[in-house]
């Protein structure tokens, strides 16, 4: 959602107000942004990403997307995304309002121009997203200009990566139980540690791993690996950059791992799907040292925030069961309540099925506040863009591009001719509980992980989280996804029809 230009049409429209003086901190822009900028307050955050106040948003969102937006410009400890209009050298703080640097208002009798000649307002063609709209209609009509405005949002096509240091720390990612990937993971570990002299993390089964330990030839680099256990050990903050070799569930669990900053994540197609791993690792050496060097192309994964919300109070035991076995990503106990609030940000979709049960599932869906319907069937999908081609695309939801900035609900086997599938913006709250004719409880998971059970009294809030996924692009995030439709998925495959022949009289072949 991009911000309201209010640029004057005509001579018709007012001239924007004047903007605030330098002390108050706010930096002088370039251009259109200058017109663009925000003239309230931001809602100051928690460390988490939340902003200050109850639990349950409602009618705050906008105020929290806004807040929230300044957050996704790092991903772990010294990456982050090249801005190409204004880069920000030298400086690792996440304001904008304080660390852009004041640039030159260009004049009029020497606007910008780039190819094609953008006009004011407009943007070329290629771009992802659309053009800014006219707020006016017609001779009379416009759209009222109000403080409330959310973010600037930079066009996707131009999204690059750069970094702050060089990286030091490496996670490398091995799919579990395939022994025909330890030979690449040995080669990648053997160039990262002797070539870039780079620490590397690996899950502390992995270097434990009988056929790996009986290599010799690859005792002396098993010892420099760095282990580490799901669970145990918080690698938030020590990690620079992501590598994983498998499929698309090597990527969903290298997400589960960072439930706050992710750093860039560079996937090598060696499982059986692929559909989100664009790199042959045929080529690691000279693609992992193109991403090093900085030179990368970068998707935003937009992931979703789920909270359940459980009012049943568990016994000691069982709380401490949960975390150390991993069930609970995040926990919270609210003290005056005795509520206890799981959290978790999920990348493809959270699910809500009837699980063991041979009855319907019975659910009732809020968007914002306002109960819009209930399933009836054997549960729901809500995923973001990047799932809409996993589990929602089997259950008959049309497939969306990842910059695409919204949710989809799917239905799963609805007792109903007419329930489709939806789309709904990205800045909605969704809200999903047991409907108080049920017959039985529910279960929701994550990402097919860390499964829960749902009664009466629990609540499941879904929102866009502020902290999405940075996949490294092979090519560029259009082509990308094209390829994985055509190969993984094969889209639109069938046999091309044949062309008509030319029907000559019998006449005309006599001679």
């Amino acid at each position: 959602m991009e911000k309201i230009q209010p640029e004057a049409q005509n001579g018709e429209a007012e001239p924007p107000p004047p903007p605030p003086p330098p002390s108050q901190g706010d930096p002088s822009s370039e251009g259109e942004a200058a017109k663009l900028k925000p003239t309230h307050e931001e809602k100051p955050a928690l460390p988490g990403g939340e902003p200050a106040g109850e639990e349950d948003a409602g009618p705050e969102v906008c105020e929290q997307q806004h807040s929230e937006a300044c957050q996704t410009e790092r991903f772990g400890r010294s990456f982050r995304r090249r801005e190409s209009l204004s880069p920000r050298k030298g400086s690792a703080s996440r304001k904008r309002d304080s660390a852009s640097p004041k640039k030159r208002e260009p004049s009029e009798k020497s606007p910008r121009k780039c190819k094609g000649h953008r006009k004011a307002g407009h943007r070329h063609a290629h771009f992802l997203h659309g053009p800014s709209p006219d707020t006016h209609f017609g001779p009379k009509a416009s759209i009222l200009h109000t403080s409330t405005s959310i973010m600037h949002i930079q066009d996707p096509t131009s999204q690059r990566l750069t970094w702050d240091k060089p990286p030091t720390n490496v996670l490398v990612i091995k799919k579990v139980r395939d022994e025909t990937l330890l030979e690449p993971f040995k080669e990648l570990c053997r160039f990262l540690i002797e070539e870039k002299d780079l620490v590397v993390f690996v899950e502390k089964k992995v270097v434990e791993d009988a056929l790996l330990a009986k290599d010799k030839t690859f005792e002396v680099i098993r010892q420099k690996l760095s282990p580490f256990k799901e669970g145990y050990d918080d690698l938030s903050g020590y990690i620079d950059l992501i590598i994983c070799l498998g499929g698309d569930g090597t990527l969903l669990y290298a997400s589960s791992l960072f439930q706050t900053s992710v750093p860039p994540v560079m996937a090598f197609h060696l499982g059986s799907l692929g559909f989100l791993t664009p790199f042959k690792f045929e080529s690691y050496r000279t693609e992992v040292t193109n991403v090093i060097e900085g030179d990368a192309a970068i998707i935003l994964r937009s992931r979703l925030k789920v909270k359940v919300v459980k009012d049943i109070k568990l016994a000691e035991s069982e709380k401490l069961y949960q975390v150390e076995n991993g069930l609970i990503p995040k926990k919270h106990i609210d003290s005056e309540s005795g509520k206890t609030i799981l959290q978790v940000h999920v990348l493809n979709e959270v699910v809500v099925d009837r699980g063991p049960s041979s009855y319907l599932s019975n659910v009732d869906l809020y968007l914002n506040g306002r109960h819009i319907t209930s399933v009836q069937g054997d549960g729901v999908i809500v995923s973001t863009p990047t799932g809409s081609t996993a589990y929602a695309a089997a259950a008959g939801a049309s497939m969306m591009h990842p910059n695409v900035p919204a949710i989809m609900i799917t239905p799963i086997c609805p007792h109903s001719l007419s329930f489709r599938p939806i789309v709904v913006p990205a800045g909605m709250e969704l809200k999903i509980m047991l409907s108080p004719d049920a017959r039985n409880t529910a279960w929701v998971s994550f990402d097919g992980r860390s499964r829960q059970e749902i009664k009466h009294s629990d609540s499941i809030t879904v929102t866009t989280s502020c902290y999405p996924v940075p996949s490294i692009c092979c090519y560029d995030l259009v082509y990308d996804w094209f390829e994985g439709l055509a190969e993984c998925l094969h889209w639109n495959v069938r046999k091309k029809q044949s062309r008509l022949e030319e029907i000559t009289d019998s006449s005309d072949t006599e001679c």
